[in-house]
């Protein structure tokens, strides 16, 4: 019974992240933004890491879909644990630590100082009505 509601509880704070990488047949606003970062004043570490993060990511989704979306740190460590475990996703757990350190980094050092130009990640009910318009 406990592993049942633990099993709910983890669900329901996943299943927006679930359905936004999901979406891949579809396209998010974020689609739209850039594609890249500049990361040359990172540090080393973390340019090392954007680098992980391009390469594995653009395996599902837009590379845009990610840089140009605004999490919490926890929203940022659940999606990545969440993309790490889709099949042939191929991220080690070296990797995902990789990634999520530098989604965190890169949100506190771009997205948290100018937050109103990046897209929040979208509701269930907002991919939704998303699809629907765009099939």
């Amino acid at each position: 019974m406990l592993k049942a509601i633990r099993f709910v509880a983890i669900a329901s704070l996943v299943a927006p992240m679930f359905l936004v990488a999901q979406s891949s047949n579809v396209t998010l606003p974020q689609d739209k933004g850039p594609g890249k970062i500049d990361v040359s004043s990172y540090p080393p570490e973390q340019q090392k890491a954007y680098k992980v993060f391009d390469n594995k990511c653009a395996k599902c989704h837009t590379i845009a879909r990610p840089i140009n979306t605004t999490m919490t740190k926890a929203e940022w460590e659940r999606y990545v644990k969440r993309m790490m475990h889709k099949p042939n996703s191929g991220i080690s757990d070296s990797q995902g630590k990789e990634i999520f350190e530098f989604l965190a980094y890169d949100q506190q050092m771009r997205k948290d100082k100018n937050p109103s130009a990046f897209y929040k990640s979208l509701s269930d009910e907002e991919i939704e009505k998303l699809r629907s318009q765009q099939h």
